[in-house]
């Protein structure tokens, strides 16, 4: 307890136990929730796109061997330097290492 400046006793709130505070709890929560869904969701779109690549690679990029030019090493290039990118970025490697 507190005294006020009449010497009246005045009572503290709990602030853990406050309306406002379970009010933000639950709203946190909801936004933990939806966090989580949407990293869920992009984790999806990923793992489809590495394994479209996959089978991409398997198939070597559709090509044949016999009709392979420059034109798509430098797209094979790019692709890898793209990739290259992102997993510099996902392992801290090349300009992202520390």
């Amino acid at each position: 307890m507190q005294l006020t400046p009449r010497n009246q006793a005045m009572t503290r709130l709990n602030p853990i136990t406050t309306p406002r505070h379970k009010l933000r709890a639950a709203k946190a929560a909801r936004n933990k929730e939806a966090a989580l869904n949407t990293f869920l969701g992009k984790k999806t779109e990923i793992d489809e796109m590495l394994g479209r690549l996959q089978a991409l690679s398997e198939d070597h990029f559709n090509s044949h061997p016999d009709e392979i030019n420059w034109g798509d090493v430098g797209t094979l290039d790019h692709y890898a330097s793209l990739l290259k990118r992102i997993t510099d970025s996902a392992f801290g490697e090349g300009e992202h290492a520390e």
